[in-house]
């Protein structure tokens, strides 16, 4: 159900394209209510001018700004080049480069819809909200419960917007550990900073600043700070000077860089200001070309303040709202928030001096514009959102009935329309591409969980319709097939929705985690008599791949096959690493390579074997095939990022074949190897599965892979981590 106004299809958000720089307020469909989390009609959103200005900046960067931004990324690139391609890469990198994102992560709004789990609130009740990926400019939001808290009554909401910038400061400060008496400099009185300096002052604490803009310095000096001067030699000179006579000769027990920049102006300051052992805090984004005499011989305490406090970038604490126990974790990233609105609530923290103008969100572009210039004088701007009307009834949609298909050619014109649920990048750039060059197929729908994806999709690719709700994809009477792009945990239920409305699937790997899936899958096509059903292992439709195969010949039984994956190491913020939820890496990857050794070998797995490798995830695996053949895949994560990601050696009938990740294919059938090389680039199948498909719905044929060989190779997938927990061989 849904307390969204009939009439709110769309909602204005603010984005910015990565790859050009060019700021927009879009209609986008407004996000669904998923559970753990409320849906929050937004009031007010502050722009925060150091964080979000910085990444407008960086937009307008040329490609080569871009790079020497982000060497990080860069060094990424290019270890995929070698094992990607160039074309596959390039088409990844644009993918994420040429797509609206979000701007926001501090706001106050209505709750308008409570989802499950998240009963703690209420609708009607008005909350302060957190995260770059949640709290965004937008007219509604979905947020998770622990970024999310109650605003009390008389806490105005335009000052309640500032709750989340007020909790970086909060944290700041308590990476300090001041104490009543301490002497501090706060270096940097922009948004953040004006913050540090009203907590301090609160803390009973004797505080200093310094910035290059003299109406930061006074407005700091308002809120309680006994001194603030320039940047320059003499103004620094003048504070050291009341500093040292505030503190007895001492200097600053504490500093606070709240500052931005490539400037080594400001830790060559704290380090000059400091007293002996004092505490040096990193809140901002700015340099740190430690000058290792300074910082040696009094002995300096460096420390960083991550964002909101703990719990932030922890998925499990973010989004599935586990809470650390505050005998534990006294001030976690959600309890920063609540005692800054307390703060306010108690009138011992002052916000409203810093309000310098309200805008309402459709002159956003022009806003941003200002501020990138200077234009517009002052630390403290907010969005305001017109007002929604009275919150409307909800409504319960009532349950759709299975309906079972029937093999027919449909489509529009004679194209087959297609829906899409979930539309991240591996579909951007490596199927959506594709089926938008594709004569024979209409995009129809897509449903993403962010607004902006949807939006990009549609931009992209041209899709007729856009939501949030993967339900209106699925109950699409018009749509003659559905792919479900999507986290991996959410595959099977997806997949038995959409049979069950008669559709034809496309599923990405894998179609299922856990046998009672695969159970169900099976069961829902019984009952339906839909086995439309399609699971994107590509490496068989691979032109290289099957040219081998070709050349090979039949392989018979007693065939051997060794397929090594130099998996390389995960991003400690992949999703993958979610294990509990996602599965393991190779259940999630794995269905690819056993795939590919059953289509060589025309044969279905009956037995798997498992060990484990010297790295966590890391796995062999031997598999049993019902014409005798064997099959071993090595999957590690330890090798070099530049070796080749995956090999296969095949062996049998006085032949032998090697496959060279998509690049080279030898076979040696005589004296000599005859070998042929890729070209135009690394294929690995993709576009010719997808006219296979494309073209069996359209017709009524038969899928591309049987639906036998797809449950086979996910039970064998399924089976590897049933055999590595017992140690022995398990039957598929």
């Amino acid at each position: 159900m849904t307390l969204l106004p009939e009439r709110e299809t769309t909602m204005k958000q603010v984005a910015q394209n990565y790859k050009s720089g060019e700021l927009a307020v879009l209609d986008v469909p407004p996000p669904s209510c998923a559970p753990g989390g409320v849906l929050v009609r937004s009031l007010y959103s502050l722009i925060s001018t150091g964080t979000e200005l910085m990444k407008v900046g960086e937009a307008r960067l040329s490609m080569v700004g871009k790079a020497r931004a982000r060497p990080d990324q860069v060094k990424k690139v290019l270890d995929s080049v070698v094992q990607q391609g160039a074309v596959n890469t390039y088409k990844k990198v644009m993918n994420k480069l040429d797509s609206y994102t979000p701007l926001g992560y501090s706001l106050c709004g209505v709750v308008v819809e409570v989802g499950k789990g998240a009963e703690e609130f209420s609708v009607g009740q008005l909350v302060a909200a957190a995260g770059n990926e949640f709290a965004l400019h937008a007219e509604y939001n979905w947020i998770p419960v622990n970024l999310c808290v109650p605003v009390p009554d008389g806490v105005p909401a335009e000052q309640a917007a500032f709750s989340t910038v007020g909790a970086i400061a909060m944290h700041g400060v308590r990476q300090s550990e001041v104490q009543l008496g301490d002497t501090a400099v706060v270096i940097g009185l922009g948004l953040v900073g004006q913050l540090v300096v009203r907590l301090l002052v609160a803390a009973g604490v004797r505080v200093f600043g310094i910035d290059t803009v003299d109406d930061r310095c006074r407005m700091a000096e308002k809120a309680g700070a006994i001194a603030c001067s320039s940047a320059d030699e003499a103004g620094i000179a003048t504070l050291e000077r009341a500093l040292l006579g505030a503190s007895n000769g001492l200097g600053a027990d504490h500093v606070l860089l709240a500052a931005g920049g490539n400037s080594n102006g400001p830790v060559e300051t704290a380090a000059r200001l400091a007293r002996d052992r004092a505490r040096i805090v990193d809140i901002g984004k700015t340099k740190l070309d430690l000058p290792w005499n300074a910082y040696y011989d009094k002995e300096l305490d460096v420390r960083f303040s991550r964002s909101y406090g703990p719990g932030r970038y922890d998925d499990r604490y973010e989004l599935e709202g586990i809470d650390y126990p505050a005998g534990y974790v006294r001030w976690t990233e959600r309890r920063n928030l609540e005692c800054f609105i307390d703060l306010i609530a108690r009138e011992q923290i002052d916000v409203s001096s810093l309000v310098a103008r309200i805008f309402p969100i459709a002159d956003a572009t022009e806003v941003y514009q200002q501020l990138s210039t200077g234009a517009l004088p002052g630390v403290g701007f907010l969005f305001e959102y017109p007002d929604s009307g009275p919150l409307p009834q909800a409504i319960p949609q009532p349950a759709q009935q299975p309906v079972r298909p029937e093999r027919t050619t449909t489509g529009t014109a004679g194209k087959v329309r297609l829906g899409f649920v979930g539309a991240g990048n591996y579909a951007s750039s490596m199927l959506l591409p594709h089926l938008a060059k594709n004569e024979d197929a209409a995009l129809a729908h897509v449903a993403t969980n962010k607004s902006l994806s949807a939006a990009n999709a549609q931009r992209r690719f041209g899709f007729e319709n856009i939501s949030t709700d993967a339900d209106a994809v699925l109950t699409d009477d018009s749509l003659d097939a559905v792919f479900v792009v999507t986290r991996h945990s959410s595959h099977a239920d997806l997949t038995c929705r959409a049979l069950e409305q008669g559709k034809a699937v496309f599923v990405e790997k894998p179609l299922a985690l856990t046998a009672a899936d695969v159970d169900r899958i099976v069961a829902v096509v019984d009952a339906t008599g839909n086995d439309r059903l399609m699971v994107g292992f590509n490496r068989r439709f691979a032109p290289l791949l099957t040219d081998l195969r070709s050349r090979y010949g039949d392989p018979g039984g007693g065939s051997s096959l060794r397929y090594l994956v130099n998996a390389g190491r995960l991003d400690s913020s992949s999703w993958y690493l979610d294990q509990d939820r996602e599965g393991t890496r190779f259940a999630g990857e794995g269905g690819h390579f056993i795939d590919t050794l059953s289509w060589w070998l025309d044969s279905l797995p009956t037995e798997v074997y498992a060990m484990p490798g010297p790295d966590a995830g890391d796995v062999t695996v031997n598999l049993r095939y019902e014409n005798g053949s064997t099959g071993t895949i090595s999957y590690v994560s330890g090798g070099n990022a530049r070796f080749p990601k995956e090999t296969i050696d095949i062996t049998g009938g006085g032949r032998n074949a090697r496959f060279d990740n998509f690049q080279k294919a030898s076979l040696w059938t005589g004296r000599r190897p005859a070998t042929r090389k890729a070209r135009g680039g690394t294929d690995k199948g993709q576009r010719h599965e997808l006219e296979r498909f494309v073209a069996a719905v359209r017709s009524g044929g038969p899928m591309p892979i049987s639906f036998d060989s797809l449950i086979a190779t996910t039970r064998a997938t399924i089976a590897v981590d049933r055999s590595l927990a017992s140690g022995r061989p398990e039957p598929v």
